[in-house]
This record gives C-alpha cells, structure tokens and sequence, in this order.
C-alpha cells in the first residue's frame, strides 16, 4: 500500500486508478488539497462505504 509521500507525489497516477476502479467517483471526489487529506479519505470512505485500506488496495 502506498504511502503519503508516494500518494501526493504521484496523484495524477492514482486519481487515475481510483477511477477506474470506482466508475462513480468524480474529479471533485478525487481533489487533493494539501493538509486536507483526511477530509478527502473519509468522503471517499462514505461515498463507497469501503475504508482506506480497502481503497488504497487498487494499488497492490
């Protein structure tokens, strides 16, 4: 699973992936704002009733 680092580094990547993954996440679901990045992960966590670890396992 990636890290923090390797998220915000390489956003444009796993935007990218996520959705896919996830036909119904939209550009605005996926908005990276640095220092707001719980707020962004647990919209995502409500939106597709999955938790970050589930979610970030795309990337496995």
């Amino acid at each position: 699973m990636p890290n923090k680092e390797e998220i915000h580094g390489n956003w444009s990547e796993f935007k990218g992936k996520l959705k896919q993954e996830y036909a119904q996440l939209t550009d605005d679901d996926l908005m990276y704002e640095e220092g707001k990045e719980d707020e962004m992960w647990g919209k995502l966590e409500k939106k597709l009733g999955k938790a970050k670890k589930e979610i970030l396992s795309v990337f496995e």
